[in-house]
């Protein structure tokens, strides 16, 4: 009985593990890279088709995952596997610098309209309470309101939807820069 329990329970602990690796396979390390390219391993751009690669499988996964590259044995280096792997740690890491700083600042300018639009409708409240007359009063008192709503609406939508949207590279970068990168021969 408890030898099954514990069965079951590394069976699925493998099955975890499983699931949070991202496999790859290239011919060579060059198919990391963009083909325009032709720096060091430590500079070079990474390929388009790679990173798209990368996110495609890192979806559904965890944050715990690793990427495993798959190269054909006869073409591993070590040396060049320690560059590769320095060159996309950082390549990860900037991106994910980026993305967060973005999605600070369409916060920040969400912030921003959301208290202008508090602002202005509070003001508008306040017109709302005196009995002016006057044309000018009643022009600005008519303008605040719609602007006032405006602002307000669209700090929230900053907040909690513009932001959401430029999430998903944000968690892929995120994953990427905590995951683990190994090499691995076929």
């Amino acid at each position: 009985m408890v030898e099954e329990v514990v069965s079951e329970l590394l069976d699925s602990q493998t099955e975890k593990i499983r699931g949070a690796n991202i496999s790859l396979i290239i011919n060579d390390y060059n198919d990391i890279f963009s083909s325009f390219d032709h720096r060091s391993y430590l500079e070079r751009a990474l390929s388009d088709d790679f990173l798209i690669e990368c996110k495609k499988a890192s979806k559904d996964k965890d944050e715990n995952i690793e990427l495993r590259i798959s190269v054909p044995k006869s073409k591993r280096n070590l040396k060049e596997e320690w560059k590769i792997k320095k060159r996309l740690r950082n390549h990860f890491h900037h991106h994910l610098q980026i993305e967060e700083r973005e999605i600070k600042k369409i916060k920040a300018e969400g912030a921003m309209w959301f208290a202008l639009g508090t602002i202005f409708i509070m003001t508008v409240s306040w017109l709302h309470t005196k009995e002016f007359t006057n044309f000018f009063i009643i022009l600005i008192r008519t303008m605040l309101e719609p602007a006032g709503w405006f602002s307000f609406l669209e700090g929230l939508g900053k907040v909690f939807i513009v932001a959401k949207e430029k999430s998903p590279e944000f968690e892929f970068y995120k994953k990427m820069t905590l995951g683990e990168i190994n090499f691995l021969e076929y």
